[in-house]
């Protein structure tokens, strides 16, 4: 063999023995990868979920003050009644029809009244009868986004006590013998009448609930002077299609404060010696005039 052939023999063997040594880790390398997952475009992150469609909606309210103090000026004060309906599914624009139906009604606390007929007999008015109501609302006040008519039924009004047609008026024990229900309703509804007259039975101008967006809502109901000291409820109620779809009630305390308490716990605690403070003051104010008068005569 010749010198360069045996050269060239000994460089192929030696890349035989090295392809030998790698061929293992090439083969290694070669192993087929795990499939990619495919990836779809980046989504935004979700916002706020909107309200299900399934959701039942649900009516929350409160009034703008807790208590109202009573005192020798008080003239009359004025209670905002606001809320908002949870899950509402009212449209952005309604264009003027009422998806949904707000009615608060404000009611004093209830007492007892007297209410008596008068007859003419020969010429004169004289009292000839009557009726002992043992439970009237002293304050009844009625406010909503239309008339009630247009919001429900009578019977739906009337299991809920709303409107003056379906307040409740208890009448005292044994009355319901002694008269028939017309002549019942007749008294019942002297004492509406004669409530109205005092400005403590009212029902609030037309829209007398106004919606501010599609959920957000409020009232203002006007308590005059003469309005009982005692607590109010405020009873918020939410219709759809004539139906309640839900209600909430909130409370308010009508205090005395300063002066007129005093004198009220005094009265009610020791009527007997405040009669007589009253007598004498009577007595002395009577005198100091007499004193006066005479003397501008003189």
């Amino acid at each position: 063999m010749q010198p360069g052939a045996a050269a060239m023999t000994c460089r192929r063997l030696a890349v035989a023995a090295m392809l030998a040594l790698v061929a293992p880790a090439l083969a290694q390398d070669a192993l087929p990868l795990p499939p990619r997952v495919l990836m779809g475009p980046r989504q935004p992150p979700a916002g706020p979920a909107g309200p299900r469609k399934d959701a039942v909606e649900r009516v929350e309210a409160d009034v703008s003050t807790r208590s109202v103090e009573v005192t020798t000026g008080f003239t009359g004060h004025e209670i905002l009644v606001f809320g908002a309906i949870d899950n509402s599914q009212q449209p952005e624009d309604t264009a003027g029809n009422y998806y949904y139906d707000v009615v608060v009604v404000v009611e004093g606390t209830p007492y007892a009244v007297v209410v008596r007929r008068k007859s003419d007999i020969a010429g004169v008015w004289i009292n000839t009868s009557s009726v002992l109501f043992a439970s009237v609302p002293s304050y009844y006040a009625i406010a909503s986004t239309r008339s009630l008519d247009q919001i429900a039924g009578p019977a739906v009004l009337e299991r809920n006590s709303i409107g003056f047609a379906h307040i409740q008026m208890t009448p005292a024990v044994g009355v319901k013998w002694n008269l028939s229900d017309y002549e019942l309703a007749g008294f019942r509804a002297a004492v509406i009448r004669l409530k109205q007259k005092e400005h403590l039975y009212v029902v609030e101008a037309k829209e007398g609930v106004t919606f501010t967006g599609r959920s957000l809502f409020r009232s203002t109901i006007a308590l005059p002077g003469n309005v009982p000291v005692g607590p109010l409820v405020a009873r918020t109620y939410l219709f759809r299609d004539g139906e309640v779809l839900s209600a909430h009630i909130a409370r308010v305390t009508l205090e005395r404060k300063g002066i007129e308490r005093v004198l009220h716990d005094f009265a009610f605690r020791y009527p007997f010696t405040y009669g007589i403070i009253a007598v004498m003051l009577a007595v002395l104010a009577g005198l100091s005039g007499s004193m006066f008068f005479r003397r501008e005569t003189a």
